[in-house]
């Protein structure tokens, strides 16, 4: 890890990429309340300002990565790892393709580059080979 309060794997910096060339600079905010508060949410830079309860922990993919302090002091600050499950996002963040953003503490293997989850395999963070959903199966 580095000293950044958040990093990316592969996958999320791919899709962050892919979401810059189209939107232009975005921004990240994980907050505390409604709206999928447990899940990042990824907007155009500036859409949404950060408030005087957020917290600036780091830069991902070169864009900003905001937390709500409070809690991410109830937390105890940990190191987040910005990831991308398969599954369509809930709410107003912006997202891949049928894939949303997720945060969650560093794990063994992290090191590793897992695939883009768009291209229906991939490893998620217990390891275990996660599989999108065919138009067939949704």
């Amino acid at each position: 890890m580095t000293q950044t309060g958040v990093t990316g794997t592969d996958a999320a910096l791919e899709a962050i990429e892919e979401l810059r060339a189209i939107h232009g600079p975005l921004a990240f905010f994980q907050s505390a309340g409604c709206c999928d508060g447990s899940l990042p949410i990824c907007l155009h830079q500036g859409e949404l300002l950060p408030g005087p309860g957020d917290e600036l922990i780091g830069v991902v993919g070169g864009m900003p990565f905001y937390v709500d302090a409070e809690l991410y002091r109830r937390w105890g600050n940990p190191p987040l790892v910005l990831d991308v499950y398969p599954g369509a996002a809930e709410g107003f963040s912006l997202s891949p393709c049928q894939a949303h953003f997720v945060t969650r503490p560093p794990t063994p293997g992290d090191d590793r580059a897992p695939a883009c989850a768009r291209t229906g395999e991939r490893v998620a963070a217990n390891h275990a080979p996660v599989r999108r959903l065919a138009a067939d199966d949704r």
